[in-house]
């Protein structure tokens, strides 16, 4: 007979050692899992700090910044508002001279009716049978003046207001764009006007031009 070589006999694996080999390897990969998840959080984090940092403040100042330096000034639009209203009123009165010294040559409905209310006037006085040189000096004589009167206040008014625009640039605050020479041209055209519509009036006034007519003299 052949002999038997003995064995050694195995100790049978535990049932809770196999579970706990699993559970452990288990745990090990979810371990390692959490880590790669938290390193790639952290890593993302990081990411966006960097993407919000210093050079990423300065990319957002340089794209807003033409933005800003173009954005309108509320002050600023007031001043240029208030410099064209000036400048229209200043054109305005220059047409106004103009049409004063025009008025006060040709004359105006206000001075006919002075002439009408001194000639009426004037009848009033020699109904009673005054002579024919208080009748000229009375109907004529004053309704001429008044006539004069009234056209050397256009005139001067030409003058004032002329004058006015010619000086206005020098008073106030100085503005960058000069006053345009058609205005200057326009008042300086007004002021002649009126200076030529005050001069023929005081000659009218004081009979200097035409001299009132006299009554010729009654035979004796």
């Amino acid at each position: 007979m052949n002999p038997t070589t003995p064995t050694t006999p195995t100790a049978p694996a535990a049932e809770g050692d196999d579970e706990s080999k699993t559970t452990a390897g288990q745990s090990a990969e979810n371990t390692t899992g959490e880590a790669g998840t938290d390193n790639a959080v952290t890593g993302g984090t990081a990411t966006r700090l960097d993407k919000t940092g210093p050079e990423a403040r300065d990319d957002a100042e340089q794209e807003s910044g033409p933005e800003q330096e173009l954005a309108p000034d509320p002050g600023l639009d007031g001043d240029e508002a208030d410099k064209e209203s000036s400048g229209l009123a200043t054109a305005a009165a220059a047409v106004v001279s103009a049409g004063l010294g025009v008025v006060s040559l040709t004359g105006a409905w206000s001075g006919r009716v002075a002439a009408e209310r001194e000639t009426l006037i004037g009848q009033f006085k020699t109904s009673s049978g005054a002579s024919a040189a208080q009748q000229i000096s009375e109907i004529y004589g004053d309704a001429w003046h008044a006539t004069a009167l009234v056209n050397g206040l256009f005139g001067l008014l030409a003058l004032l207001v002329g004058g006015y625009v010619l000086v206005r640039p020098a008073f106030g605050a100085p503005s960058a764009h000069p006053q345009p020479g058609w205005i200057r041209a326009v008042a300086k055209g007004g002021i002649a006007l009126g200076t030529l519509g005050v001069l023929i009036a005081v000659c009218m006034y004081f009979d200097l031009i035409v001299a009132l007519p006299t009554a010729p003299a009654t035979a004796g």
